[in-house]
């Protein structure tokens, strides 16, 4: 199968995306009783699921049926101006844009499950091709009702988790059916090197909102501070790098919906992690809820890239449990030390730093010794 490459119209869809994880972001700024107040995280929650989610969808089809033609063109785009109206309804007031946001939610989905329906004739003389595209379709559009559902639901009962359940039975039904899905049509370079992009961008919004930590007037504890927020950043995008160039198996032959699934909760650790060091210069926060919320957020970084390694790393890793369970460990004295030194913020923020750097330290190892 000859090579799919990244094209110019893929990286101004993801430009998108970029406006949207700053929105997305945004929501976790109302806070009450020392967090962010549950409405606003549950808001987030969702949202951030869904236009990861959204973004896993739109890739994934073009991976695999993508031929850059001018429909596919058009389609594209009308989604992205769809994606317009779920960047605006996301804001403090959620609530008076929650119809207008899931409208253009299922409008989404339902536009690439037409997508999928189109590649019925390209297909007609392969049964079990017509039967993925069947069942990829059925998933995307049994989800826009789930969405839509939620607009009745929501004005009749309030917020009844129907969004959030609509998300998780997407990416129940992808894994479940994506195990009888058949590797030969995915170009796996393509895919990984299109979730590293949008891991990427991520990277670029932490490096915009730590700026913050600048405030606008020299002092050696905001240098300080900058400069070990930025190393942090800095930290995770060796680690996630270096299993990037040297661990994960781009030739593979694979469905690649267990990688994209492991992307999806690996930004959003990402974008937790953005938020949390925003929280640490947050003195309307309460210490240890925000202590707690970094502390899960990178074990849930580190956790998924791992568990990305495992199903996708190369042959010739062995020994790959061992370095997991030791970072595993590192990851818990890390956690431990944290909380013991919770009332320091300078120490804290440097412990961080050294925890994330040991790890890499660990990655970059491994990878030298199994000659990657």
């Amino acid at each position: 199968m000859k090579e799919k490459k990244v094209e110019y119209i893929e990286l101004i869809y993801d430009l998108i995306f970029v406006y949207i994880i700053g929105r997305n972001n945004a929501l976790l700024h109302d806070f009450a009783n020392g967090f962010v107040a549950l409405p606003a995280f549950l808001a987030y929650l969702v949202s951030t699921l869904a236009v990861i989610q959204i973004w896993n969808y739109t890739t994934y089809y073009v991976n695999v049926y993508g031929r850059h033609s001018v429909r596919e063109h058009v389609f594209l785009f009308v989604n992205m101006f769809l994606l317009y109206f779920i960047g605006e309804g996301i804001r403090s007031d959620w609530q008076a844009y929650h119809t207008q946001y899931h409208v253009a939610w299922a409008l989404i989905l339902v536009n690439i499950g037409i997508q999928y329906l189109t590649e019925l004739r390209t297909f007609s003389g392969d049964a079990q091709r017509r039967r993925q595209i069947g069942r990829m379709a059925a998933i995307l559009f049994a989800e826009a009702a789930l969405v839509l559902a939620d607009i009745w639901a929501f004005r009749a009962f309030g917020n009844t988790g129907l969004s959030l359940a609509a998300i998780l039975a997407g990416m129940a039904a992808v894994v479940f059916f994506g195990q009888r899905s058949s590797a030969d049509y995915v170009d796996f370079s393509h895919l990984s090197e299109r979730a590293m992009l949008y891991v990427v961008f991520t990277f670029g919004e932490m490096i915009i909102a730590i700026a913050a930590y600048f405030d606008g007037v020299f002092s050696l504890r905001s240098t300080y501070f900058a400069l070990m927020a930025f190393l942090i950043v800095v930290g995770l995008f060796l680690s996630y790098g270096y299993f990037y160039d040297h661990i994960i198996d781009r030739e593979k032959q694979t469905n690649g919906l267990g990688y994209m699934f492991f992307h999806i909760f690996l930004i959003f650790a990402l974008n937790n992690i953005t938020n949390g060091l925003e929280f640490m210069r947050e003195e309307s926060i309460s210490l240890m809820p925000k202590l707690l919320f970094l502390i899960g957020s990178f074990a849930l970084f580190f956790g998924m890239l791992f568990a990305m390694g495992g199903r996708h790393a190369k042959t010739v890793c062995r020994k790959y449990r061992q370095l997991a369970w030791a970072a595993a460990a590192v990851s818990g004295g890390f956690a431990a030390l944290m909380l013991l030194l919770r009332g320091n913020m300078m120490a804290n923020i440097a412990l961080t730093v050294v925890f994330i750097f040991a790890v890499f330290a660990m990655i970059y190892r491994y990878g030298k010794e199994i000659g990657a």
